[in-house]
């Protein structure tokens, strides 16, 4: 089972793959706001549980449980992010919470939110009920 260190390297590294088509160890680190060194020690590490292939300056693949795992969590940060913009959550919050919740729910719990997520997507009108009621416990305080 990764870790939420781990999990953070691997969804850095498939976005990098999935943007640029590589992953350096500069761009991982920049992207993490890690040391390089931090970098290359958990790149062994991922390495090692099969996550990826890692060769000494000639880079890194993600294996197939590698990209799999850095999808999964990379589509979890996006559900995140899409659910607290639909509840309402100022943008200015969202990616700082979705850093701070998305290591401490369960999978069932993401699930339960991607089904909330697309309840409000086919009922937007269920999504402005939620919005006015926000509206008058915002007016009460």
């Amino acid at each position: 089972m990764a870790t939420p260190s781990m999990e953070d390297y691997l969804e850095r590294i498939y976005m990098l793959i999935d943007e640029k088509g590589y992953a350096r160890v500069s761009d991982i680190a920049e992207g993490l706001e890690v040391h390089p060194s931090s970098v290359t020690k958990m790149i062994q590490k991922l390495d090692k549980d099969n996550y990826l292939i890692y060769e000494k300056y000639r880079g890194l693949i993600m294996t197939s449980k590698g990209k799999k795992m850095g999808k999964r969590l990379a589509d979890r940060h996006q559900l995140l992010e899409s659910f607290l913009g639909t509840i309402g959550v100022q943008a200015d919050n969202i990616y700082k919470d979705v850093e701070g919740i998305e290591h401490h729910l369960s999978w069932d719990s993401i699930t339960c939110i991607e089904t909330l997520v697309e309840y409000f997507k086919r009922e937007p009108s269920r999504l402005e009920s939620l919005k006015q009621v926000r509206a008058e416990i915002d007016n009460e305080e």
